[in-house]
């Protein structure tokens, strides 16, 4: 796959991308491997959250989906987590507020009475190509979302969460080699592969699971939207597949981590890059 120079605003839409990407709409196929699960996916509008949110409702679970306000891309994804014959639950709201975190726990228990798949992806990154051009603001909200959201959920989510039930956040390949000009961003991606492996020696003894999965270059909206578009033209490029992937690609990494086949899998960072190593 090839894409053209492209940009957007930021927080981007899939509508306007050239390619679409995709997200497993008309490929994935569930084998009932999450069967009865209640999922809760942040950033589940599009990109990996929603290829995630199809395939677990393919694979029989509830989900509920958080978003910031891209209501046109959440909707969409709430449909196909419904044709699949799922409950699908809308949360709009900005993660960087800890009680906006704690309103999605707190609304995915009153819909479902539980939580057994907590799946923390909401990220947000800007190019800059001087540190002295990262404001202040920037660089606290970039931690607020990226890497301070998924503490404050995993504290909520964790006294509704029972044996069997897993967390799963999603960290980069940035965090081993990390991109100059997406600092504070690799930043954050390195304190959720760290605050997952730390996590999954806290709450093993309650029989709860924690991994992360570290992508590559994936074709979303936060490329166009936070790039410039020559290094949109050119992404995926450096991967030994030479190209970027696709969501549909990543998410059934989350599907095996969520599943009860990973049963004896926790404090693991699985790679989906295209061929290139983390460390």
């Amino acid at each position: 796959m090839t894409q053209p120079a492209q940009e957007q605003q930021p927080p981007g839409t899939e509508t306007l991308m050239t390619p679409r990407p995709d997200h497993g709409e008309t490929s994935y196929r569930g084998t009932g491997r999450l069967n009865g699960k209640a999922a809760v996916i942040t950033g589940g509008d599009s990109g990996i959250g929603k290829a995630v949110a199809i395939a677990f409702a393919r694979e029989g679970a509830d989900v509920l989906i958080s978003y910031l306000d891209e209501e046109e891309d959440a909707r969409d994804t709430a449909r196909w987590v419904e044709e699949a014959g799922r409950r699908a639950v809308l949360a709009p709201g900005d993660l960087a507020e800890p009680a906006q975190c704690r309103a999605v726990i707190a609304a995915a228990v009153e819909a479902f009475g539980r939580i057994d798949v907590l799946v923390s992806n909401a990220a947000f990154q800007m190019t800059h190509m001087t540190l002295e051009e990262i404001s202040d603001e920037e660089w606290d909200r970039t931690l607020a979302v990226n890497l301070s959201a998924m503490f404050h959920l995993c504290k909520a989510a964790l006294p509704h969460m029972g044996p069997g039930a897993s967390v799963i956040g999603s960290s980069s390949i940035n965090s081993d080699t990390p991109t100059p000009t997406l600092l504070p961003y690799d930043v954050t991606k390195a304190g959720v592969a760290n605050l997952c492996a730390a996590l999954a020696q806290l709450v093993g003894d309650r029989g709860i699971r924690v991994n992360s999965v570290a992508p590559g270059p994936i074709w979303t909206p936060l490329i166009p939207s936070t790039m410039p578009g020559e290094h949109v033209e050119s992404f995926g490029s450096n991967t030994p597949l030479g190209r970027p992937g696709q969501p549909a690609e990543v998410a059934p990494a989350y599907v095996l981590l969520a599943s009860d086949e990973a049963s004896y899998i926790s404090g693991a960072r699985v790679a989906v890059t295209g061929g290139r190593p983390i460390l």
